[in-house]
C-alpha cells in the first residue's frame, strides 16, 4: 500500500530538486509549513492535492501528470483503514464531567450514551490501530530514497558524483537533477515523450519518458554502457521515468531509444550532442 505515494513522494523530491529550494524557502513560498514538506517529500504523510499543484507551480511544470499519480496514491493511501465504522464525533461532543449529574427520570439517556460511547470507543481504536500500521509500515520502504529531508541539507549541495562515478547510479539522489540541460525531446509514434538530460556539473547524461505504456523501453547512450528502463506498471504510466546515469562530456554524442511494448512497434532512436 506505501508503493503508491513512495513513488509520488520521488516525483515530488525530483520537483523540489529541479526548483533548488529549501524547505524553508518552500515554506515562504506556499501555504504549507516547513515540517509539512519534509513530511510530504519523504512520504511520511499524503499532500493535500493543493500541495501538489503549489510544487508543480514553483517548479513551473504542468501538474496533469503529478496530480493522477496523486489520486493513484490517495486511493491507496486512504484504503489503509477501510472499514465501516464511522467517523467519531467532535471532540466537543464527548461527555464532560460533572460535579452533580441531574438523577435521570429513566434507564433510556444512560442506555444511548452508553451506546455512543461504546461506537466512540470502537472508531478510535480502529484509528490508533490504522496508524500504528502505518508506523511499522513506512519503515519497509526501500532506502536510501526515504532518507529523511532536512532544511540543513537542501537540494541545492554540490552533485555528489562526476563523470565515471556517476555511471548507473540515480540522478536525483546524486544531485545531478538541478537545472540540467534537455538536449533533445522527441515524441514517439505511441505518443509517449523521451528526453535527453544532461548535467555539466555531474558530467552525466539520462533519458526520461512520460505518456508510456506499460511494458515499453528507454535506453540511453553515450560513450559508456548503455542504460534503460522500463515502464512496470499504472503509476509508471503517470508520471516521469528515468534512467540511470552514464558519463558524457562536452563534444560527446548520446543516443536515446524508445523500443514500443506492442510486437509490431518499431524501435525509434534520436541522438544529440553534448555542448
Amino acid at each position: 500500500m506505501t508503493t503508491e505515494n513512495d513513488r509520488l513522494a520521488a516525483a515530488l523530491r525530483e520537483l523540489r530538486a529541479r526548483t533548488a529550494l529549501s524547505l524553508a524557502a518552500l515554506s515562504e513560498r506556499s501555504p504549507y509549513s516547513k515540517s509539512s514538506w519534509e513530511r510530504y517529500l519523504n512520504g511520511k504523510s499524503l499532500p493535500p492535492r493543493q500541495a501538489v499543484q503549489e510544487l508543480c507551480r514553483l517548479a513551473n511544470e504542468p501538474d496533469g501528470r503529478l496530480l493522477a499519480l496523486w489520486e493513484i496514491a490517495e486511493s491507496g493511501w486512504s484504503g489503509r483503514a477501510a472499514s465501516p465504522a464511522p467517523a467519531p464525533a467532535p471532540a466537543a461532543e464527548e461527555p464532560q464531567p460533572r460535579k452533580s449529574p441531574p438523577p435521570a427520570a429513566t434507564g433510556r439517556p444512560r442506555r444511548r450514551r452508553g451506546r455512543l460511547m461504546a461506537v466512540l470507543v470502537c472508531a478510535y481504536a480502529v484509528i490508533v490501530g490504522g496508524l500504528a500500521l502505518v508506523y511499522f509500515l513506512l519503515p519497509d520502504r526501500q532506502a536510501p530514497a526515504d532518507e529523511p529531508l532536512s532544511d540543513s541539507a537542501p537540494y541545492s549541495l554540490a552533485p555528489q558524483c562526476h563523470g565515471a562515478s556517476c555511471e548507473g547510479r540515480d540522478p536525483m539522489r546524486l544531485i545531478c537533477g538541478i537545472g540540467p540541460d534537455t538536449l533533445t525531446t522527441f515524441r514517439t509514434a505511441t505518443g509517449a515523450h523521451v528526453e535527453l538530460r544532461y548535467s555539466e556539473k555531474c558530467g552525466a547524461t539520462w533519458a526520461r519518458v512520460w505518456g508510456a505504456r506499460i511494458g515499453d523501453l528507454v535506453e540511453v547512450t553515450a560513450a559508456g554502457p548503455t542504460r534503460d528502463v522500463r515502464i512496470k506498471d499504472t503509476a509508471d504510466t503517470e508520471t516521469y521515468v528515468y534512467t540511470q546515469m552514464t558519463a558524457a562530456g562536452p563534444g560527446g554524442t548520446v543516443r536515446a531509444c524508445f523500443r514500443p511494448t506492442a510486437a509490431d512497434g518499431e524501435r525509434e532512436c534520436v541522438e544529440a550532442r553534448v555542448g
